[in-house]
């Protein structure tokens, strides 16, 4: 009897109800009755999942989007949209409604990305951006990105990864491990570690040992411990990324800026042969995504 009083309520009042669950939740309510199908398919509940400034995102779209409910707006969303002239990736997470953003290289700063004799800008098929870049050589490897907390979900540890390929020609890129740091302004919140920028095979490795010798235990000793240690996951979309960090975003009363880095100048040894596609700041409790 109370489970079809329920089903009995108006589909404004189920509308608000389902606009305080999630995305699959909603859908999954279709199931219940017509005026819960209805009411899970109004824009009173779309719109509740969308983030609070969504009008602007979509002012910053390369290409807008035509919908004719919310319900559409938030499922487009939630693939990989380009923004801001498509120097970033936009996303949804599709379970939750939370934001995921793409930096690309060019939102980066890049020691001399802009000296043609160390970085080369160019077009590779995978990126979902018009440029990477690729280091030639260089001495100090010094990788800087920063997001506005405001324009992230609230109350939502996120994650930092540097994506990344790793060129045929690659070279001294893990003489010694890089520093790695993701550090919230104004806030006490920091983490750090170190990383490895590649999976060298056995043979690599001795050919590495066999032409750099000894240096490479001196080089190394250079490199404050502590803190953990990334190295690269391959991704499904052709590419890697290396976690950089942590942190949590709290409520949005403060605007506060997240920097992330990645660095190596201790060892002063030329590297080169690493591809860069950006930096991503998703959610940490991403999930499968829902079929609705």
């Amino acid at each position: 009897m109370e489970c079809m009083g329920f089903t009995m309520l108006p589909e404004g009042c189920v509308s608000i109800i389902l606009s305080l669950t999630s995305p699959p939740d909603a859908c999954k309510s279709s199931l219940v009755s017509s005026i819960f199908r209805a009411a899970a398919e109004s824009d009173v509940v779309w719109e509740s999942f969308l983030p609070t400034d969504y009008h602007d995102i979509l002012s910053r779209l390369v290409e807008p989007l035509v919908v004719s409910s919310k319900k559409e707006l938030f499922l487009r969303l939630c693939e990989p949209t380009l923004i801001d002239g498509g120097n970033k990736r936009f996303r949804l997470e599709k379970w939750s409604g939370k934001t995921s953003y793409l930096l690309s290289a060019r939102e980066l700063s890049i020691t001399w990305s802009h000296d043609p004799i160390h970085w080369r800008w160019t077009s590779v098929p995978e990126s979902r951006f018009s440029e990477v870049i690729e280091l030639k050589t260089v001495c100090r490897l010094e990788i800087y990105g920063k997001i506005r907390t405001q324009m992230l979900s609230p109350n939502t540890k996120y994650g930092a990864y540097l994506i990344i390929k790793i060129s045929n020609r690659a070279y001294g890129l893990d003489l010694i491990p890089s520093e790695i740091s993701v550090e919230v302004s104004n806030s006490n919140e920091i983490s750090y570690g170190t990383a490895y920028l590649t999976c060298s095979d056995s043979k690599e490795k001795q050919r590495e040992r066999l032409f750099y010798g000894n240096c490479r235990e001196m080089l190394r000793t250079r490199v404050v411990g502590g803190g953990r240690r990334s190295v690269p996951c391959e991704r499904g979309d052709g590419w890697m990324e290396l976690k950089l960090g942590d942190f949590f975003n709290g409520d949005q009363g403060d605007d506060e800026e997240v920097k992330m880095s990645l660095r190596e100048v201790k060892g002063y040894h030329l590297k080169g042969g690493l591809i860069i596609e950006g930096i991503e700041v998703r959610p940490k409790d991403s999930r499968k995504l829902f079929v609705c």
